[in-house]
């Protein structure tokens, strides 16, 4: 039975919270996507992001080891599912069967707190088979006789470079067969990745936290994901803290890019100081009214260009549905409630420009000329 997929709430009245934007129930540009290149290009923190995404995965591998797990017992012995025996019973009932909530923190639990959680039921399921393998005569053989996997080689794809398509992609996939040394290969990358001091991507945690971390997968042999839960806490706290309300400021109230507003800035001032030139030329020059009235196309374009700066927003663009996700490459809005939000900003901020380049232009058009 494979994980149905995330579906996004189109019916959001509301801002989205970081959980559902992980959990990938929303749509752009508060996606996860968005949230990816926000880590990665304003906060200069995506490493943080990834190691949420890797701990996610691995929680996912996990879940797929325990249902195919399941499987396995329901396919060889049939006559148990049939027969509804006690014994049948036992066996299954220590396989958890509900793992099709997305992994989130363990304050964002859909159980009550005095019920394990799905989470937790997964992990202690995992920490007893592991128990009972370390204490079967066949383990020693086992170990010597596999090799590396290819998890435990080659590190996960990039978020922005994952192709849907292929089996490692999709953990559901048939083809893609998941072993117990491939859950252990998972949990250790994740740690020499971004926990230990000096590793490739290391993050920055409390020392309590990742010295549990470390004594639970090297000494204690654990790779439950329960492992990682108070970093994984961490993690999103600081995210929920320190990068989230910007990513909202960014992509909810503005469709802009820091490139992109840079440019604009700088196109504004140079247009509004090319307007001011012309204007006390002609001005001083003592050319007619109507003349002057070419200083409308130089004071527009500044005050437009300044005002989308300031505001984060392109009003036009806002109005057509489009956001930037970089540089000049623009996407569809498609979240219904920021779209809504977005619309209602970009006409405050064309009243704004408009009542200023009406008031700039009225008074540089109307001044009397004199010629020096």
């Amino acid at each position: 039975m494979s994980t149905p997929s995330p579906v996004p709430d189109g019916n959001r009245k509301r801002l989205p919270n970081l959980f559902e934007v992980l959990s990938k129930r929303t749509l752009a540009p508060v996606d996860l996507f968005s949230f990816y290149i926000y880590m990665r290009d304003t906060q200069r923190s995506v490493d943080y992001l990834d190691f949420w995404l890797d701990v996610s995965q691995h929680m996912a591998l996990c879940r797929h080891y325990v249902r195919e797990l399941r499987r396995s017992v329901l396919v060889g012995t049939p006559e148990l599912e049939k027969s509804g025996s006690k014994r049948s019973s036992q066996v299954l009932e220590t396989l958890p069967s509900d793992l099709h909530e997305p992994a989130g923190p363990s304050t964002y639990s859909t159980y009550p707190t005095e019920k394990p959680t799905q989470d937790q039921r997964l992990s202690a399921f995992l920490r007893t088979n592991s128990d009972s393998k370390k204490n079967s005569p066949s383990n020693s053989h086992d170990q010597g006789s596999q090799g590396a996997t290819p998890e435990s080689e080659n590190p996960r794809p990039s978020f922005m470079t994952t192709n849907s398509n292929s089996p490692a992609a999709d953990s559901n996939s048939p083809a893609h067969t998941v072993a117990r040394a491939d859950i252990r290969a998972s949990a250790e990358k994740v740690l020499y990745t971004y926990l230990l001091p000096g590793s490739e991507r290391e993050i920055i945690l409390s020392q309590g936290i990742l010295n549990d971390i470390t004594r639970s997968i090297e000494e204690e042999g654990r790779d439950d994901p329960e492992v990682f839960d108070a970093a994984k806490d961490y993690v999103f706290q600081a995210m929920e803290r320190d990068a989230f309300p910007g990513f909202l400021r960014a992509k909810a109230l503005g469709n802009l890019v820091q490139p992109s507003m840079m440019v604009r800035l700088i196109v504004g001032m140079i247009s509004m100081l090319g307007a001011f030139w012309t204007t006390f030329a002609l001005i001083f020059l003592n050319y007619s009214r109507a003349t002057r009235c070419w200083i409308i196309l130089p004071f527009t374009v500044a005050i437009y260009l300044i005002a989308s700066w300031q505001y984060m927003l392109d009003p036009i663009l806002a109005l057509a549905g489009a956001s930037e996700y970089t540089f000049m490459d623009f996407y569809r809005i498609k979240e219904p409630f920021i779209r809504q939000l977005l619309n209602k900003r970009a006409i405050m901020c064309l009243g704004w420009i408009v009542i200023v380049d009406v008031a700039t232009c009225c008074l540089f058009i109307f001044v009397p000329g004199k010629r020096l």
